[in-house]
């Protein structure tokens, strides 16, 4: 009885080598061309993916700026119309948009440095010209200065 279970395990041994072996020349011999290909793609979707992630000077200081500017409303020296703005029902978002059409921002420059589409960037202004009585961007940011929104 021992002796068949040497046996078995020997045979089962020789066989698990040669199918290993087998797997070998499949992966590595045959298809060496495909894996390395495989391998080469994934290293450049990895690079890739972290380039387009890493954090850049010119495309992510717009944000810095635009935080800035909600602190401190607008820039040194000027102080929002908090009265106005509650009075008109225009919320931080809305003045936000409008304080960067009025720098000369397009929709999507906006939508660039605010994270969000350009669909929505154009909802707000849309909102806010709506607010302040406004066709146009440069009345909304005519406005904005009269109403003591902008410095």
């Amino acid at each position: 009885m021992k002796r068949h279970a040497l046996i078995f395990g020997v045979v089962g041994g020789l066989l698990i080598a040669v199918l290993q072996w087998i797997e070998y020349r499949f992966l590595v011999i045959e298809h060496s061309g495909e894996v390395y290909g495989a391998l080469i793609a994934v290293v450049f979707a990895g690079f890739g993916i972290w380039l387009g992630t890493r954090q850049r000077g010119g495309a992510n200081q717009e944000p810095q700026v635009v935080e800035e500017e909600r602190e401190t409303g607008g820039g040194p020296g000027f102080s929002v119309n908090r009265q106005q703005q509650q009075g008109l029902g225009i919320t931080a978002r809305e003045l936000e948009i409008l304080t960067l059409v009025a720098r000369g921002l397009s929709n999507r420059e906006i939508g660039v440095a605010l994270f969000v589409s350009e669909n929505t960037v154009k909802t707000h202004c849309a909102r806010v010209f709506d607010k302040v009585g406004a066709v146009r961007r440069t009345q909304a940011v005519q406005r904005g200065k009269e109403l003591g929104l902008l410095p």
